[in-house]
């Protein structure tokens, strides 16, 4: 794929974020492989995601299980940022992401935005919503 696009590492529970992000974003799987499904199935667990492609919107982000000894730093050094026009939309994602997980700063009005909020999910992603006015 050209461009840049997020890619996460998993301590080992890549399916459950997949299935989480799915109910939490309306994310759809364009491609999954485990490792036993694929040609270095001695990587790792059979059952450990190599592979995902999600779509969220317009967006992509990539994602596997941490093939590597020492596991991936939780949430890593990343932040994903969702941009919206529509404020009940960006509530219900950012309540969505937020169940089980730590909010850093309210989803509320700011100078520049209909409403602003960051959060560390279940899975310690951080993510910021970012809600201009509507159009």
């Amino acid at each position: 794929m050209l461009g840049v696009n997020p890619y996460i590492a998993f301590k080992g529970n890549c399916r459950a974020a997949i299935e989480f992000y799915k109910s939490a974003l309306d994310a759809k799987v364009i491609f999954t492989q485990t490792v036993g499904e694929s040609p270095m199935a001695d990587m790792g667990p059979a059952e450990n995601i190599m592979h995902c492609t999600i779509k969220v919107g317009d967006s992509t982000i990539m994602m596997c299980d941490d093939p590597s000894p020492d596991g991936a730093a939780e949430g890593g050094n990343i932040s994903l940022a969702i941009g919206l026009n529509d404020p009940e939309q960006a509530k219900k994602l950012f309540n969505n992401l937020a169940k089980d997980g730590t909010v850093i700063m309210p989803l509320e009005k700011t100078f520049w935005a209909e409403a602003f909020g960051m959060l560390n999910d279940k899975f310690g992603v951080k993510w910021m919503i970012n809600c201009d006015a509507p159009k």
